[in-house]
């Protein structure tokens, strides 16, 4: 069963965290696990992000999680916030196209 992880976070620092993303993407070439991920962001509320990241399953994501590049990012990222994130931990039961 897929696995989607939703991150909403806000942060006045947008052209740091994708200078970290891009890093990380690089770091992590060819073993990082998700199959699709996309940044959102929010209209109506000022600096207000969410990451949508497709997994095929939770055991891929808890692997990808376990990467330690992955856990270094997620500090980074922590450092960039204004605030904590909101995480959604979410099982895909369908999909039509």
């Amino acid at each position: 069963m897929k696995f989607v992880q939703i991150i909403e976070y806000k942060t006045s620092r947008i052209d740091e965290v994708n200078r970290q993303t891009d890093e990380y993407i690089k770091k992590t070439e060819g073993k990082r696990a998700n199959g699709h991920a996309m940044r959102t962001k929010d209209r109506d509320n000022a600096n207000t992000y969410l990451e949508i990241i497709e997994f095929d399953s939770y055991d891929t994501a808890m692997r990808n999680n376990d990467l330690p590049e992955t856990q270094e990012f997620a500090k980074v990222m922590m450092e960039l916030c204004d605030g904590e994130p909101i995480f959604r931990n979410l099982d895909v039961e369908r999909e039509d196209d």
